[in-house]
């Protein structure tokens, strides 16, 4: 039985579980692990907990140790050499002329190497970028082209709310955001209303559409006839946040239920499955 913490390398970023032995670790440690890119200094956002030994797979990496000051001390002269790479790579990047922007630079916690992250609209050819790199700066180079969506997760920002990026607070992975989330929560569409910073939907839709998708369930599609203590008339508006509809009488004037109180016959059943037709992921971009 292995005692395990989840350690997380960066911000916001995925959490791995790591060995850590006779160490006694609590959240917001900060360890130095060993990883397949080598060491890495991270914080333990999980556990400690014992997981059980599993001959299919593979033993856990080890946590080395508690971070000491001489480690918080190399993560520092590290933030401080990527600030001098990323100010290089921008002058090789021009020197190249290549049609790519420099988004952020990571050196390795135990310097082996150091990682470059761009965008670029289409393919970018920087192998002599690299070699040039490497020689200036003397260590191992990587290039990683990165998607809109991670940009802003590595930037960081304020959204729409005001609040910071959810991407960049605590999302850890990135969840495919559709239209018919929009919809389902009677949001509007207008493409700069409902996109981050990212010009992508904005991620947060996908939170309460769970909740919005299964009241809807309970409640008579708009356009449905329903019959009331009032009279018949149509259902015209829904209000899932209050779970109210607003009905339109025939014999004039409108009237507002709670969706307890509309006749049983006009819901939808819930056990009949849902027309998921609707591309899900179908994404949409600010103008």
């Amino acid at each position: 039985m292995a005692i395990a913490v989840g350690v997380c390398f960066g911000k916001a970023g995925k959490h791995y579980w790591f060995d850590c032995g006779d160490l006694e670790l609590c959240r917001g440690d900060q360890v130095v692990a060993e990883t397949p890119n080598g060491l890495e200094l991270g914080e333990v956002k999980a556990g400690p907990k014992e997981i059980p030994e599993d001959s299919e797979r593979p033993p856990l990496n080890p946590v080395l140790r508690k971070a000491d000051v001489d480690d918080l001390r190399r993560a520092n002269e590290n933030k401080f050499r990527e600030q001098e790479a990323f100010r290089a790579a921008l002058e090789k990047i021009a020197q190249y002329e290549l049609p790519m922007k420099l988004i952020a630079v990571e050196f390795a916690f135990d310097r082996s190497k150091m990682v470059f992250h761009f965008v670029a609209e289409s393919r970018v050819d920087f192998r002599e970028l690299a070699k040039d790199l490497a020689r200036t700066l003397r260590c191992r180079v990587e290039l990683h082209q990165v998607g809109v969506r991670d940009e802003a997760k590595i930037l960081g920002g304020l959204g729409p709310c005001g609040r910071e990026l959810c991407c960049s607070g605590f999302l850890c992975e990135f969840e495919p955001v559709g239209i018919k989330m929009a919809k389902e929560q009677d949001l509007s569409l207008n493409p700069q209303k409902i996109s981050g910073v990212c010009g992508r939907l904005m991620c947060c839709l996908a939170f309460e559409y769970p909740h919005y998708k299964e009241i809807r369930r309970s409640i008579p599609k708009v356009g449905s006839e329903i019959t009331t203590p009032h009279g018949t008339g149509r259902l015209t508006e829904v209000d899932v946040v209050r779970q109210e509809v607003v009905i339109t009488l025939e014999a004039g004037g409108r009237i507002r239920l709670p969706v307890a109180e509309v006749p049983a016959a006009a819901k939808p059943d819930k056990d009949k499955p849902e027309n998921e037709s609707e591309d899900e992921t179908e994404e949409l971009t600010a103008e």
